[in-house]
Parts: C-alpha cells; sequence; structure tokens
C-alpha cells in the first residue's frame, strides 16, 4: 500500500478549518486536522507546496518514519506552522492504520486505561449572576468540570467571556482591540470563585484562564488568593515564553498550574515538566506534531506526576477532536479534556461517531478514528480572512492577548 494522493481543503462553517486528506492506492483515506487560528492559510500552503509532493509513494504504515522524515528533514523545525503541518500527515496516518487494522485507534495505543473521557465545559458571564446560571446550565448537562471566567467591572469584551451559543473570538480580517486592566482583574476574580463554591458545592471540579495576562508575582498572588477555592488548575498564568516564571510561582502558591497550548514540541514543555513546575500539560494533537508525538509529550509527563488537560476549544475541528479523545483514552495519566461543542454547521462539515454523556465524551469505535470530512458540504463555507483580537492596557500599551 502507498499514499497515491493527499489534498487540503480549507473550510469556514462559521470559523475557518483546515484539513488534509490522504488517499492510498488502496482507496483507503485518513483525515488529519491542520487548523491553526488566525493563521490557516500559512499552514495550507506549507502544506501544499512542501509536504504533499513529499508524500506520494510512501508507505503510510511508516507512520514514525514519516514523522521524523517531515521533522528532521526540514533544517528549518519547530514552529505552529510547521508543527501542525506535520501534525495533520500524522493523523491522518493513524487514521488509515486504524482502518486496515479495523480497529479504533486507542485499540493501537494500547487499549483503554478508562471508560470515558471527563471533560471541562465553558462557564462564563458578564456578571456573578450571569456566571451563577451558566455554571448551572452546565452542571444539570452533566458536566463534573467547568472552567470559570467573567468580566470584572467596567471591563468589556476580554477573552473567554461570550453570550453567544458558540464562542468564536477570531473575527474581522484585521485584529480587534480590547482594553485590560489587571488590578481590576485581580481585585475580581477571587469572588466570582467565592460565589461559585458557595452555591455548588466543594465537588464540582472548577478551572480558570488567565490567558497569559500576568507578571509572575502578580499570578503567584492569584494563586495564593485563590487556595481556598480548591482550583484543578490555573491555566497560563504567565506568557509561555516565561518558563522561568514557573519557578517563582511555584515558591508562593499551592493552586495547580496548566500551561502548553501554544507549545509545539516536546523541548518546549520538556524543562517544565521534568522540574515538576505545572501540574497538567495542555498541548494538543494539531499544534504539537500529532499523535505520535503528543503520546512522547504526555509519557514524559507521566514519569513525573504531570497530567493532561488537552487544548480543545472550536478552533479544532472535530477530527482533533476525535484524536484526542482516543489518545486520552490509551494514556495512564488523563487529567482533563476541555471541550467545546461545534456549531451544527461544523458537525455537518466533520460527521464523527464520539459523544458526549453524563460528563464524559466517548471516541467512536470505528475503525481509525470515525470522523470524516464531507468535501461537498465543505464547499459551501469557503474560508473568510479572520483573526484573533490584540489586547491594549488602559494608556494604549500594547499586552498579553
Amino acid at each position: 500500500m502507498r499514499i497515491a494522493s493527499a489534498r487540503v481543503v480549507v473550510c469556514s462553517p462559521g470559523r475557518n478549518f483546515v484539513t488534509l486528506k490522504i488517499e492510498t492506492d488502496e482507496g483507503v483515506t485518513g483525515v488529519g486536522d491542520a487548523t491553526l487560528n488566525g493563521r490557516e492559510m500559512a499552514v495550507a500552503a506549507y502544506l501544499t507546496e512542501h509536504v504533499i509532493p513529499a508524500l506520494i509513494g510512501r508507505d503510510p504504515a511508516r507512520i514514525e518514519d514519516t514523522w521524523q522524515y517531515l521533522y528532521r528533514g526540514a533544517y528549518w523545525r519547530r514552529g505552529p506552522v510547521t508543527m501542525s503541518a506535520i501534525a495533520a500527515v500524522d493523523t491522518a496516518l493513524w487514521d488509515i492504520k486504524g482502518k486496515v487494522a479495523g480497529l479504533p485507534v486507542y485499540q493501537l495505543l494500547g487499549g483503554r486505561s478508562r471508560e470515558g473521557v471527563t471533560v471541562y465545559g465553558h462557564a462564563n458571564g458578564t456578571s456573578v449572576p450571569s456566571l451563577l446560571e451558566s455554571v448551572a446550565r452546565f452542571v444539570e448537562q452533566g458536566y463534573r468540570a467547568v472552567r470559570i471566567q467573567a468580566s470584572p467591572p467596567g471591563m468589556t469584551d476580554i477573552y473567554g467571556i461570550s453570550t453567544a451559543p458558540i464562542y468564536e473570538p477570531a473575527s474581522s480580517a484585521i485584529p480587534s482591540e480590547t482594553i485590560w486592566s489587571t488590578p481590576a482583574y485581580l481585585d475580581f476574580i477571587p469572588s466570582i470563585f467565592a460565589a461559585v463554591r458557595a452555591e455548588f458545592g466543594p465537588s464540582l471540579r472548577l478551572t480558570h484562564d488567565v490567558h497569559h495576562r500576568l507578571t509572575p508575582i502578580e499570578a503567584a498572588r492569584l494563586g495564593r488568593a485563590l487556595e481556598p477555592y480548591a482550583l484543578t488548575w490555573l491555566e497560563d498564568p504567565v506568557p509561555a515564553e516565561s518558563q522561568e516564571a514557573y519557578r517563582l510561582i511555584r515558591q508562593h502558591t499551592t493552586t495547580p498550574l496548566a500551561v502548553g497550548e501554544v507549545f509545539n514540541s516536546i523541548w518546549d514543555a520538556s524543562t517544565l515538566i521534568s522540574e515538576q513546575l505545572i501540574d497538567y500539560i495542555r498541548a494538543t494533537v494539531v499544534h504539537a506534531g500529532g499523535i505520535t508525538h503528543l503520546r512522547r509529550v504526555f509519557d514524559l509527563a507521566a514519569l513525573h506526576h504531570v497530567r493532561t488537560g488537552s487544548h480543545g476549544a472550536t478552533d479544532l475541528s472535530p477530527v482533533c477532536m476525535s484524536a484526542a479523545l482516543h489518545l486520552d483514552l490509551a494514556i495512564p495519566n488523563f487529567g482533563l479534556q476541555e471541550y467545546m461543542p461545534h456549531s451544527a454547521e461544523t458537525d455537518a462539515v466533520f460527521p464523527h461517531g464520539y459523544r458526549f454523556e453524563a460528563g464524559y465524551l466517548h471516541p467512536s469505535e470505528e475503525p481509525g478514528l470515525g470522523v470524516d470530512i464531507d468535501e461537498a458540504e465543505a464547499a459551501r463555507y469557503p474560508y473568510r480572512a479572520a483573526s484573533l483580537p490584540v489586547a491594549r492596557l488602559e494608556d494604549g500599551t500594547m499586552h498579553n492577548w
């Protein structure tokens, strides 16, 4: 069996997705997600111009060798564009291998380590009462874990807060601008966790995303203030480039820390993991080199008491979500899986067999990943340029988004 063809499909059923579809000379196909939010066409070009020509004629069963070929064979390594392209190939090849074997991918990864994948939903509000209403809706649906985000008084349009049914921060072709106040944020956030714990008790697992907005000492202060509310994790408290910062944060708080959704490789995470400076690694299949490479990251994490918490927002297609669930189900050190349901339009473009039930996601039992792309349906939603926002402080200084 050989790879006969491969093509990139870019579509926008409510938001942009980049999908790679590989076909063998025996008619077996596999799909991989290559979406990089706000930079989709860069990955599409990398795949079309550089990767696909090198795939034709290769043995699709040689997944590890193909990964090394695409990684080591490019002098300019790593980075989100390269690693998202490699991830798409890797994921598609796992899909093909599962179909050839007649098994779901998680069986090829060692089989089940658990019965279901615990997921967390996104509760948010523009006030404490609206936040509590949002949390209640997730609890009623059976969620056992919820991410908590709310707008501090006087701040609007900040990350993670939306009244729309489907949250999508990427909008206009030119980035929109938002205003951020760290003092207002630090003063407000502990109060929302106090309110949620008072309303829902100690058993509901709670997380919070800082989104890289703080300095190390500010993050330490926040972590300490949140200790009474027993968070499962505090996510991305400082910019991911500042790995030394996590040593300082660790000195001041026992609130668990999570980081990694912008990481692309095991080298991005190795110090944080090996020195136990974090508690959860949030790298994801599409941005960290596919199932093959993310499994390496997770295996390293398992040696150092670090659990997984893969990114799973709607900027990842159902192809990536399905791949993540197969990996989540198999690994021994799974923690939590982020889950934001896609729109009906997206689900129609990407028919899939995974399902939500009583707080858990369950991957498909079909051979392979159990997901595909309906190319005729995808053609109804052409690409539209969309960029993520930027943030400025109140005096106009650029800040981290």
